[in-house]
């Protein structure tokens, strides 16, 4: 096996971008014989935090582990090696990871053995490697967003060797097609359509810790679609940091609608994207939701601000009108759609007339669901090096005021569902009470139903006798589908 030299994060390289092509590898993933039965008697526990990009990951993780011969166990005491795979989008979402890094260091003084590993977006960071390599002796290995295909050695250095490995790639990334992957469900899938992101919004760390926009074929995509559908996966979810800018670094011009076409044409039963940004959601996306039935009616549409100025500091691209025309036209093509969204509150210098534009648009609007946070500054981003005049007792405020009234219309709008047959796709007993069971809609609802011989992955017809804010109870029409 290769010596290793650790390598830490850059986030000044990270944030380069040339005009080189995405390069595409299909034979980089291998698995050597040293490491092929590494885990036969060895167990691992995977905990994933953030977005659905990391779940995606970390299904290549376990992929790879269980290639390796390793075992997945749900209790971190069970494991020969833990892995945290984790987010960066928000300081809250690192100072939880460190807190519990810090009370799993008992494991580590019961079984000098055990081997705990750190990825995904925090470990880009140079600040969060620093202060690993400083505070948090138990860690022994560290890798980032771009380099999972190099698992295999990483994982044979830290356990084999015993030493402490660090490789992390500050740089616009590539596309690996040969990396195993082990899904966690059976019956709804993430699919990757591209990797990183271009825009540079001032308050985020994304295109940092993920680098350069970088699209799949869509041959490769469609062929993954194929063969989830084969496997009778009943949804699927195509992903990406800005799902509408897919293709442009592969020449294309709208390709995700072209995309999203082909993908409907091939009949999987459910499909849905995130996430989506206003500024490239192209008119002919509308019309190909519009056009295809099984193109779930539910869209995510982060919109972040009601403020122009606050919008044109964070660096969107759009305006407030640009974004009310994509809404209208969209509710206007497609009545049943539902909406939800994403809005930060506090930015850097945010008055309180801002904030009320904010408030305006949400009235306007009337998502089913948002998002919303506090702003958290982020190193390396233009954002964090802002001036900031609004105190903390005045950002928990605002962010009161909006979610009550987030939540008014969330229950406003399941309303109307009320009396009402949906399609529920279910994904299995509700956590709460295991004789109810739990699915959403097509309209992405979150529907508890009680019924008879009902199975994970059924789409059942789900009469709904009672309505919640953000969810709705019913009950399966056995007539239906027994």
């Amino acid at each position: 096996m290769e010596k290793f030299n650790n390598i830490l994060p850059d986030l000044k390289k990270a944030k380069i971008r040339t005009k080189d092509q995405t390069v595409i590898k299909r034979e980089i993933f291998d698995l050597p014989a040293q490491v092929k039965n590494l885990g036969i008697g060895r167990k691992y526990f995977l905990r994933t935090y953030g977005c659905q990009a990391n779940e995606r990951d970390s299904e290549t993780i376990a992929g790879i582990l269980e290639a390796m011969s390793f075992t997945r166990v749900d209790k971190e005491e069970e494991a020969d090696v833990l892995f945290f795979n984790t987010c960066a989008i928000r300081k809250n979402a690192e100072d939880k990871v460190f807190g519990e890094i810090g009370m799993l260091k008992k494991l580590k003084r019961h079984n000098p053995d055990l081997i705990f590993a750190l990825s995904g977006c925090m470990a880009q960071e140079e600040s969060v490697v620093n202060t690993l390599l400083a505070k948090y002796p138990q860690v022994d290995l560290i890798f980032g967003t771009h380099n999972i295909h190099r698992l295999p050695y990483l994982l044979y250095n830290a356990m084999m060797a015993k030493e402490r490995t660090v490789e992390v790639y500050s740089q616009e990334g590539e596309v690996v097609e040969n990396l195993p992957v082990s899904r966690f469900g059976k019956h709804k899938a993430w699919v990757n359509i591209m990797y990183g992101c271009d825009k540079f919004c001032t308050y985020c760390i994304v295109p940092y810790t993920r680098g350069k926009q970088r699209s799949r074929l869509m041959s490769d995509i469609l062929q993954e679609v194929e063969s989830l559908k084969k496997e009778g996966y009943q949804e699927i979810c195509l992903l990406g940091q800005n799902v509408n800018a897919y293709g442009k670094d592969l020449g294309m011009e709208d390709g995700f609608a072209m995309l999203l076409e082909e993908v409907a044409k091939t009949g999987i039963p459910r499909i849905r994207f995130s996430t989506s940004h206003p500024r490239d959601f192209s008119e002919n996306m509308v019309y190909v939701m519009k056009k295809y039935a099984n193109i779930m009616p539910s869209l995510h549409l982060p919109v972040q601000s009601g403020n122009n100025d606050i919008l044109k500091i964070m660096g969107r691209g759009y305006t407030v009108e640009h974004y009310k025309h994509l809404f209208d036209l969209l509710k206007k093509e497609i009545p049943t759609i539902t909406f939800s969204t994403d809005i930060i509150v506090g930015f850097p210098n945010e008055t309180h007339e801002q904030f009320l534009d904010t408030l305006a648009l949400v009235d306007y609007c009337q998502y089913d669901l948002a998002y919303t946070f506090i702003y958290s500054a982020r190193e390396s981003t233009p954002a964090a090096k802002m001036p900031d005049t609004v105190s903390e007792e005045e950002k928990a405020q605002r962010l009161q005021i909006l979610n009550e009234k987030i939540t008014y219309y969330s229950n406003l709008n399941n309303q109307r569902y009320l009396h009402k047959t949906l399609k529920v796709l279910v994904d299995g007993l509700s956590k709460k009470n295991k004789e109810v069971y739990s699915g959403y809609s097509e309209e992405n609802k979150l529907v508890n139903f009680t019924g008879k011989n009902i199975a994970v992955g059924q789409i059942v017809d789900v009469y709904i006798t009672e309505v919640k804010s953000y969810s709705l109870n019913g009950v399966a029409k056995e007539e239906e589908n027994e």
